[in-house]
């Protein structure tokens, strides 16, 4: 099994997460542009200690920009809804 910290790179933290996170039970994360549903949904699983029901994914394209020194571009990225099953539940950030 491939180590569940390369597969998940930060939860994104946004308000479209947070209203996700209370309403349908999904938290959103930030994970590698290689990786699976599957490893996506063991990774979860593994680092939270909760239950998965499913996972979809987006892939990104990484916008060109305009510097002084000419164009750069920013990588390309992938983001992973996780619903969790009734009864879990993950606290990233309370109380702020």
């Amino acid at each position: 099994m491939i180590d569940p910290y390369s597969i998940i790179i930060r939860p994104l933290l946004t308000e479209k997460g947070t209203r996700l996170k209370e309403e349908r039970n999904q938290i959103l994360f930030e994970v590698h542009l290689d990786s699976t549903k599957q490893q996506i949904k063991e990774a979860v699983e593994n680092l939270f200690k909760v239950k998965v029901e499913k996972v979809h994914t987006l892939r990104f394209r990484g916008k060109s920009r305009r510097t002084r020194y000419g164009w750069t571009k920013k990588p390309n990225w992938k983001k992973a809804i996780a619903t969790l099953k009734e009864g879990s539940r993950i606290d990233l950030v309370e109380g702020l």
